[in-house]
């Protein structure tokens, strides 16, 4: 696809979050029964379906105005250490992108996302390997960027972060919690995968999906303009 992405491939993305949080809320909230209150599941959706309809109400003018909107959103609605962590990342993600109006490269879905995952650093202080969203974020954003030097496109990059999320996510499973709720559990936390990896993945899943979407438009629309 064309490396430059428009404020409308941001908003598609945090649709399909809320969308794939949606489908998958009994899951999640099943997997923090497990280590946690039972309730990230439900929290999430909460949240994402608050921050869809603020985007309805009031349409962001960029991508850095609309990211900011939906971790405020987060923060405002969502329970738990879940609000205030991916609240954080969306607001350093939309403080990345600043206010300008122009359409964005991909250098800078990178950057907004390693703004992120430095947010998430401050608020909670993780480490790898602590057992907890950081483990899928950080592979993520770090695959990212490695696809990205290798002049990738932003959809091929983004389909690595995915994949990365993803072997983050399962690698949480036989970790031994150390940071949070299922820190207190001690051993009986082994063989749990960690329920905000699980939510990082569906995050970069959705992020890689509306970056194919948008491949798939700039072809047609190509395509119908050839003579």
């Amino acid at each position: 696809m064309s490396q430059s992405v428009t404020t409308a491939v941001f908003e598609r993305w945090v649709r399909n979050f809320a969308q794939l949080i949606a489908d998958n809320r009994e899951h999640l909230s099943e997997l923090d029964a497990a280590i946690g209150d039972a309730d990230h599941g439900s929290n999430m959706d909460r949240g994402m379906k608050a921050a869809v309809a603020a985007l309805d109400e009031s349409p962001p003018p960029n991508a850095g105005a609309l990211l900011s909107k939906v971790g405020i959103t987060l923060v405002s609605t969502v329970g738990g250490a879940s609000g205030p962590l991916f609240g954080t990342m969306f607001i350093r993600m939309g403080g990345s992108l600043g206010t300008t109006d122009d359409t964005l490269a991909a250098g800078d879905v990178a950057a907004a996302l390693r703004a992120g995952l430095g947010g998430v650093v401050d608020r909670g202080k993780p480490a790898p390997g602590d057992k907890t969203m950081y483990d899928a974020l950080a592979p993520a954003v770090d695959a990212l960027e490695r696809s990205l030097a290798d002049d990738g496109s932003l959809a091929t990059a983004l389909t690595a972060a995915r994949d990365a999320a993803r072997t983050g996510r399962d690698a949480t499973t036989p970790m031994l919690a150390r940071k949070g709720r299922a820190s207190y559990l001690g051993e009986r936390s082994i063989g749990h995968m960690d329920p905000g990896a699980a939510s990082v993945a569906l995050l970069i899943e959705a992020a890689a999906d509306a970056a194919a979407d948008a491949a798939a438009d700039a072809a047609a629309e190509a395509a119908d303009a050839t003579p």
